[in-house]
């Protein structure tokens, strides 16, 4: 993705490319690494693998399109019937005609939040998928799939919803940043990682 430091993604540019990079790290998993642990506290990467799809799944259904996942993304199982890498492609499919067939000013999400701006509401899905792309990642020793333009917009979304969210553990607390620290850097320690 060519971008300038002045230039600013939409929030579908956004969503799109945090559902790509969530493709290509679950797609690089190696066969002897789907139990491997994440930085996702107790959970393999089989289990951030189901946890994102699940995630996707029930962003899709409550803006109206599917019934969500059929298990509980808190408490993934750790097994996937069939492929891990077509569970994510089916989820982030789905997710991805529902947003596309969205264009109101605001979106529901299934966050405690409800509905929110549609910029923040779609960033919110990008951010759950792109993090746990970089969950996946950095668990199989791949490069963090996270780019500066990407981060710069997820980490205005994680400032709008993030601090509710601790409460429940969903996020560990924010670690300490200095003002030369990249992006990257700023929106993994800000979301506890």
């Amino acid at each position: 993705m060519t971008n300038t430091s002045t230039e600013r993604l939409t929030w579908r540019q956004t969503l799109a490319e945090s559902h790509r990079i969530l493709e290509a790290a679950v797609a690089g998993v190696g066969d002897d690494q789907w139990t491997l642990p994440t930085p996702c506290s107790q959970w393999t990467v089989t289990q951030v693998v189901q946890h994102a799809a699940g995630d996707q799944l029930a962003y899709a259904s409550t803006l109206g399109f599917g019934s969500g996942p059929d298990f509980d993304p808190f408490a993934p199982s750790g097994s996937v019937d069939g492929s891990p890498v077509a569970l994510v492609r089916d989820a982030v499919e789905r997710t991805a005609d529902a947003w596309a067939r969205t264009d109101s000013d605001t979106a529901p999400t299934p966050l405690p939040h409800g509905e929110l701006p549609i910029a923040v509401a779609a960033g919110a899905c990008a951010l759950d998928a792109a993090v746990h792309a970089w969950d996946i990642a950095v668990a199989t020793g791949n490069p963090s799939p996270l780019s500066e333009p990407l981060c710069v917009e997820l980490l205005e979304v994680a400032h709008a919803i993030v601090e509710p969210l601790r409460q429940w553990g969903a996020f560990a607390a924010a670690g300490a940043t200095e003002a030369d620290d990249s992006a990257e850097t700023r929106l993994l320690r800000y979301l506890g990682r």
